[in-house]
């Protein structure tokens, strides 16, 4: 299968990180006035966690995420507390993932934080934590607005974390 121009294009802007800072200066990236903040209402040990991530792990029982689509994919994936990097792989050619395949706590830092509950430093976490491919462009944007971010918004509301801890790639 020939790789899709825009997954040439990330490839090379990993290799040459120049190159992406000059293309990201004239893109046509969704930008907001301001970032949403609301202070903490309670110490971090006695306070839940959400992940997410847009890494593009998934369970490995998971429907993968479409990389065939060049306009990506908007839906996400739940990943349970429990899961373990046995339990977990990555979908996403649009980066270059070798240090997340030695080490899935890159992005989605379950380990760590489970030594931070066990430790005390945070009360927990959520049963579940999430997934997206990272790559979202075109129609698929209003597609993650409308649906995918407000189904997503509700189960966060089920699990009520105190805070989100979102991990970029």
């Amino acid at each position: 299968m020939p790789l899709s121009r825009k997954i040439v294009l990330a490839r090379l802007f990993t290799r040459m990180p120049l190159l992406g800072r000059i293309w990201a200066r004239t893109a046509n990236i969704a930008a907001s006035d301001g970032v949403p903040w609301t202070p903490m209402s309670k110490p971090l040990s006695e306070s839940r966690i959400c992940l997410i991530t847009t890494g593009g792990l998934h369970l490995k029982s998971d429907k993968p995420f479409d990389m065939f689509d060049p306009e990506g994919d908007s839906s996400f994936r739940a990943i349970p507390a429990t899961a373990t990097r046995d339990d977990l792989t990555i979908t996403h050619d649009y980066y270059d993932h070798a240090d997340v395949d030695r080490d899935f706590n890159i992005v989605m830092p379950l380990d760590r934080i489970r030594e931070l509950v066990a430790a005390g430093h945070l009360g927990g976490l959520t049963p579940t934590h999430y997934s997206f491919m990272g790559h979202i462009d075109g129609p698929h944007v209003a597609t993650l607005e409308m649906e995918i971010l407000p189904e997503l918004v509700a189960r966060l509301r089920t699990e009520s974390p105190d805070f989100v801890f979102l991990t970029p790639t």
